[in-house]
């Protein structure tokens, strides 16, 4: 039960609660009702970089969601052109974190980096369409054991002005690693190939680490879902 209340903060959230803490302090010196507004802000400043431990399954081919959020779209796209994957469509899913979500990304499925590429960009409301192509964004390009290759983009929203990648090419990783987090409300897109079946349904809520959306070894059509 503590487990549940006291989450784990990341580490790249403390420089920003400590500059709240501090900006709190200061303000509740002059003004009472300033402290208690400063109060709530870094309250919400832990409240934003909770950083929760996942139960990821480790059964090869699943394909895990990268974020916590809304599934927001499902749909043939090409990949980034900088990730050099070509013109082919792939099935892209795009996962919308807004600002009372956890924003740690993790890895989707073990491999090795193949390339990375940070393009600058807009920050457009990151729930249009657009924005995967013209606001700011983090590319990640992976090679799976069997060769085949997927790809994952952060990409920066309205409110998220900081993307914050901690991986490196040719690293190998494994599913359900943390590997970044962007700041503050965004969106990450996973681009895998047409052929593999896609689990999850627009609308639905996904986990990071946890929540299978799509799998290599599976011989099924691809799952719809609804309102009930």
């Amino acid at each position: 039960m503590l487990q549940s209340i006291f989450v784990p903060i990341n580490r790249a959230g403390w420089p920003f609660i400590a500059v709240f803490f501090s900006l709190t302090v200061i303000a509740a010196y002059f003004s009472e009702p300033l402290g208690w507004v400063g109060v709530i802000i870094t309250g919400w400043c832990v409240y934003f970089f909770r950083d929760p431990e996942r139960f990821t399954p480790t059964r090869d081919g699943l394909v895990i969601s990268p974020a916590d959020g809304v599934v927001q779209m499902i749909e043939e796209a090409i990949p980034p052109a900088e990730l050099e994957m070509g013109k082919k469509p792939f099935n892209r899913i795009a996962i919308f974190m807004n600002v009372f979500d956890i924003h740690v990304n993790r890895v989707p499925i073990g491999g090795k980096i193949s390339k990375l590429a940070y393009r600058p960009g807009k920050f457009l409301n990151a729930s249009l369409d657009k924005a995967s192509e013209f606001n700011e964004r983090q590319s990640i390009r992976l090679t799976l054991p069997n060769k085949m290759d997927i790809a994952f983009v952060q990409i920066a929203g309205l409110i998220a002005r900081r993307i914050k990648c901690d991986i490196q090419e040719e690293q190998t990783v494994r599913t359900g690693q943390r590997f970044g987090l962007i700041r503050f409300g965004s969106r990450v897109d996973i681009y895998i190939p047409r052929k593999i079946p896609v689990l999850v349904a627009i609308g639905q809520r996904s986990i990071a680490g946890e929540t299978v959306i799509a799998d290599f070894e599976l011989q099924e059509p691809s799952r719809n879902g609804e309102i009930r």
